[in-house]
């Protein structure tokens, strides 16, 4: 395969087609069911049905009339695995409270997620259908549920068929859908360019490294960066990992699909910004010319550094990135990347952590996420651990000598790439779920992806 598959959406709809399906609040099934039609309530007592989940509704011919979904609708993803719990047919949704109606066809979109690009038996198509009568809100709901299908088919394809190229292509695709101007460097390039880590970490690999630049939106609108750390597939080097560590490695590009799924939705909405996006794609492989433990590196800025830990790469191409992403001086740069275990070991697979220069600016996308169930947590940029990444022989380590503290060490090293006076966060993800969840299936995810769109567009949109 030589090209990213991206599958297509949930049958969402515009329309009145099909049974009627209602949710409800788990709280009020009582006062429902007394309500209802004598031959409702024997139904109901008959199949045993207490007021949680999906009751199907008959009428009195015995035809499917309805469909109510009991749940707790204060649970922001209560209807993320409902398009799976209904029989095969059409439904038709007629919700009036548009916060409720959200939550269904975003948890409709998102539970209804497949990946099976790779099944003898592809069932990419949902045997439900849902039916809808606001356009503009299926129409919102819709461009995000495509970004974050758009970063978890990245994340789930298999490196052998996601390699820099591949990146390169899938954001060729996003500039010509949205009438913006991509840019590369490729291999041999980045050294005649000045990205030598980028070049250094991918040198290996039989798949040349790059660097994807895509540019969009009007000059004059605030200039916003996104960097995405693109290590396609990652073995560690000649620290080479174990089997169980390597194991979702395909997964370590998911820096790079947070970026490209978040300029989808940043262009699909038309946010007034001047969008730049930064993803250096490499592949951390292993041969004779890999770079070694010991060697040390002069980077874009300049600034020395003495590799630690070759398994420590995606610092390493996220630093030339950002050196580059300051000099247009925009207003804020964000970085996504599959980073540390130790963010991990932290706050969890599930909790991304943030690290940001203005303290305000992390609050207001932690508050953005609370909000809508995406959460971040802000982590802090503990000066006193910098010497901790001193050299004897370079101006600074790419690994700390001790574990402890090494999402934070790791997010210390890239500050030393941001300039002073820009505004930055980094997210350290783990751009997976390790467990299913409604409308959050096993796999590639998009962590704080939903609560920083939602952060800019408060902050950009007039």
């Amino acid at each position: 395969m030589s090209e990213v598959i991206l599958l297509p959406t949930a049958n969402v709809y515009i329309g009145t087609e099909g049974i009627n399906l209602i949710v409800n609040d788990q709280k009020n099934f009582d006062q429902w069911r007394n309500l209802q039609p004598s031959h409702v309530q024997n139904w109901l007592t008959s199949t045993s049905f207490t007021g949680k989940g999906v009751a199907l509704i008959p009428s009195p011919t015995g035809e499917l009339s309805q469909a109510i979904f009991f749940c707790d609708t204060e649970d922001f993803f209560c209807c993320g695995d409902l398009a799976k719990m209904l029989p095969p047919g059409k439904y038709h949704c007629d919700e009036k409270n548009s916060q409720l109606l959200e939550k269904i066809v975003l948890g409709w979109y998102l539970g209804s997620y497949q990946f099976c690009a790779f099944k003898s038996n592809q069932d990419g198509n949902q045997k439900c259908q849902l039916f809808v009568q606001d356009s503009a809100l299926l129409e919102r709901v819709e461009k995000t549920a495509r970004a974050v299908y758009l970063a978890r088919d990245l994340i789930n394809t298999p490196a052998e068929n996601l390699m820099p190229q591949h990146l390169a292509w899938c954001a060729e695709k996003m500039a010509q859908t949205h009438t913006a101007t991509l840019r590369q460097w490729v291999g041999e390039e980045l050294l005649q360019d000045n990205f030598p880590t980028i070049y250094t970490v991918g040198r290996a690999s039989e798949h040349p490294s790059r660097l994807i630049d895509l540019t969009w939106g009007d000059s004059a609108a605030p200039k916003l960066t996104l960097v995405g750390k693109g290590v396609c597939f990652d073995s560690g080097g000649l620290d080479l990992k174990p089997s169980q560590g390597m194991r979702l490695m395909k997964k370590d590009m998911g820096g790079a699909a947070h970026a490209l799924a978040l300029a989808e939705l940043i262009m699909a909405n038309q946010l007034p910004v001047r969008l730049r996006v930064l993803v250096p794609a490499v592949e951390n492989a292993i041969g004779g010319n890999a770079f070694r433990p010991g060697d040390v590196i002069t980077t874009r800025q300049g600034t020395t550094v003495e590799i630690d830990n070759t398994d420590a790469e995606g610092r390493l191409i996220l630093c030339d990135a950002l050196a580059e992403a300051c000099t247009e001086q925009p207003e804020l740069v964000i970085d996504f990347a599959t980073l540390t275990g130790a963010a991990r070991v932290a706050l969890g697979t599930e909790l991304p952590a943030l690290f940001c220069t203005h303290p305000d600016v992390a609050e207001a996308v932690a508050q953005q996420g609370s909000e809508i169930d995406d959460p971040v947590w802000p982590m802090p940029l503990h000066k006193a651990y910098r010497s901790m990444l001193n050299s004897e022989v370079a101006d600074m380590v790419n690994s700390a000598a001790s574990p402890l503290g090494g999402a934070i060490t790791a997010a210390l090293f890239l500050q030393e790439f941001v300039s002073p006076d820009t505004q930055w966060m980094h997210f350290d993800v783990m751009a997976w779920n390790n467990r299913k969840l409604p409308g959050r299936p096993v796999g590639g995810e998009a962590m704080g992806l939903r609560a920083v769109y939602n952060y800019l567009a408060g902050r950009f949109e007039p």
